[in-house]
């Protein structure tokens, strides 16, 4: 018995001094959260981003998880989910839309921030300038507000009849009014009838529809948030219903139904986006990561939808399209 005993005790001892250093290994590997923060719920643009991070080299659950606070376009819920985030004690928070930056800023000065899409940092008081951001965000911006002045030029084009233009935006995401404005005065300029038509949920876009055939408003841009883009198939469907051209600021929407857009790819964004993860991760002071700005832009055609509302596509935007949706 004695003998057995001992044996049984050598053998658990080796087999401990075998297998101690595999397992101590394995329970001592660093796992790293990131926190991500969404004002609305772009499930497609994270997908990209987590691929990024995944070629190179942050494996899901063995070196790196997540914790997601998606708002769903509910803005008042931003504040309350980036302290949530905070208190789990992420190592990098990375938000998409300037609302979820904002709150998050406002939640910490200490967790580096990472934004994945947004506007008007400078402004917004997220960064001292672009090229140096001085504090605790940095990442990409989407140029929204500058793009709009592109867009409304290109809608003009494409249907040059057109006499009256409606913007359709989210009333209470304050970025968004910086695209306005440089609607408003595009407008002016073009000597172009135009009227703006904000919404505060998905429960009002058929009213806002509804309202711009009151009003015969005869084309229509769409200024992208996280709101608006949750309703994009609807409001595809309503534009095509009220016999409406109209002019988006993602792909997505024409892959939605809509009939024309223009802007950056939001999912190579995404990607930037954990290319500074990576970075800060590995050392980097956001602060000193410059903001990066897009340079391609995407102009996608619904060829589908062009038909359907009876209109032509002019020639010089077939040979200009990076995709045409047939």
């Amino acid at each position: 018995m004695k003998r057995r005993q001992a044996v049984c005790a050598f053998l658990a001892i080796a087999f401990g001094s075998f297998a101690s250093p595999g397992s101590r290994a394995q329970s001592s590997a660093k796992v790293t959260v990131i926190g991500l923060l969404d004002a609305g719920e772009r499930v497609e643009w994270w997908d990209a981003f987590r691929q990024q991070l995944r070629e190179l080299g942050y494996v899901e659950g063995r070196n790196i998880s997540f914790v997601q606070r998606y708002a769903k376009g509910r803005l008042e819920e931003l504040p309350s989910l980036a302290k949530e985030l905070v208190q789990q004690h992420v190592a990098v928070i990375v938000t998409a839309g300037a609302a979820a930056a904002v709150a998050a800023q406002r939640a910490t000065r200490k967790t580096p921030i990472v934004m994945a899409s947004g506007t008007d940092q400078v402004s917004l008081g997220l960064v001292a300038t672009l090229a140096r951001p001085g504090g605790n965000v940095t990442g990409v911006s989407s140029l929204n507000s500058d793009l709009m002045v592109k867009r409304f030029e290109l809608l003009r084009e494409f249907v040059p009849k057109s006499s009256r233009v409606a913007v359709l935006w989210h009333a209470d995401n304050t970025p968004s009014m910086a695209s306005v404005r440089d609607l408003e005065a595009s407008a002016a300029r073009a000597r172009v009838p135009f009227q703006s038509f904000g919404i505060r949920s998905g429960d009002d876009v058929t009213d806002a529809f509804s309202a711009m055939t009151r009003e015969r408003m005869e084309a229509l841009i769409v200024v992208n948030s996280a709101l608006i883009y949750s309703e994009r198939r609807r409001i595809g469907e309503l534009a095509l219903k009220h016999k409406m051209p109209a002019m988006f600021g993602a792909a997505e929407y024409a892959d939605a139904g809509g009939l024309v857009s223009y802007a950056p790819s939001y999912p190579e964004m995404f990607r930037r986006a954990a290319i500074y993860v990576d970075k800060i991760l590995k050392g980097a002071n956001p602060g000193d990561l410059p903001i990066e700005q897009p340079t391609t832009f995407e102009l996608v055609i619904n060829a589908n939808t062009a038909r359907a509302l009876g209109v032509a596509i002019p020639p010089s935007m077939l040979a200009r399209a990076n995709r045409v949706i047939q």
